[in-house]
């Protein structure tokens, strides 16, 4: 072993620190995507998705395209995704969703988040000495996939002024109202806050206070607060299969505060 000094580069992730402040950003690990793909001179673009564009399996008349080469290039993504760039972790959820079989409009949703990476090649994660205790954020897109309906669950937990952890999947099951969508994206929100509580204690970091976890839906907040399976939501339960729901809900009570957004 050696000392190299100070940490500026590893594993695709540029570091620096300075004054009590830390950054994490890919800026090489996107150019060099970029370059493998010939996509360095495209044209930057404000987001990495299109709202008006809804993606589905087959549109009727698009032709198939490479399989393999669509799946190396969302693959290419996902390593950013995880490690400094929740802001695509959507679109690459989406896209990876047709990688068996996708046609030309995919490619084209494909270089849409390569142009969004090219004019945000800086943007990284930024982590500042606080006395601030983490907090986080769950949301979900109610029946947002129009092949099975199925809803898509989204958190974000912050510490220290920036993302720690963040994710976005689909639900397991459909769920029959907003309500549930964001109960069920809430209890998954509440599983990894009590992961991340348990990971602070083992790294002696101070977690005493409750995780406050930032919720928009009233319906959610309601049944979170009293986490009764009555005749309106029992079927959630029953449907899902998804009995930790009641008991991490139970557990809300005791450390985790439900707030309004």
């Amino acid at each position: 072993m050696k000392d190299m000094g100070k940490l500026h580069y590893c594993l695709g992730v540029n570091i620096k620190t300075m004054d009590g402040v830390l950054q994490m950003g890919q800026e090489q690990y996107i150019h060099k995507i970029l370059h493998k793909y010939k996509l360095q001179d495209c044209k930057p673009v404000s987001t990495p998705m299109d709202v008006n564009v809804k993606l589905v399996k087959d549109d009727g008349y698009s032709k198939a395209v490479d399989p393999v080469k669509y799946q190396s290039m969302v693959g290419s993504f996902i390593y950013a995704a995880i490690a400094t760039r929740p802001n695509i972790a959507h679109a690459v959820g989406t896209l990876a969703k047709f990688n068996s079989s996708p046609n030309e409009a995919h490619p084209t949703a494909v270089n849409r988040v390569f142009r969004y990476l090219k004019g945000t090649v800086k943007l990284h994660l930024q982590y500042e000495a606080s006395d601030k205790g983490m907090e986080g954020y769950s949301n979900a897109d109610w029946a947002a996939d129009s092949h099975d309906r199925r809803s898509t669950s989204g958190n974000v937990f912050v510490m220290s002024n920036g993302a720690i952890s963040w994710a976005s999947q689909k639900q397991p099951t459909v769920a029959l109202s907003p309500a549930e969508a964001e109960y069920i994206a809430l209890c998954l929100a509440t599983q990894e806050s009590v992961w991340l509580r348990q990971l602070s204690k083992d790294l002696q970091i101070n977690c005493s206070s409750p995780t406050t976890i930032n919720e928009d839906n009233q319906g959610t907040i309601t049944k979170s607060k009293n986490p009764v399976l009555h005749k309106r939501t029992k079927h959630i339960d029953i449907k899902a299969g998804l009995q930790s729901i009641l008991r991490m809900s139970q557990m809300c009570t005791h450390f985790v505060n439900i707030v309004i957004d």
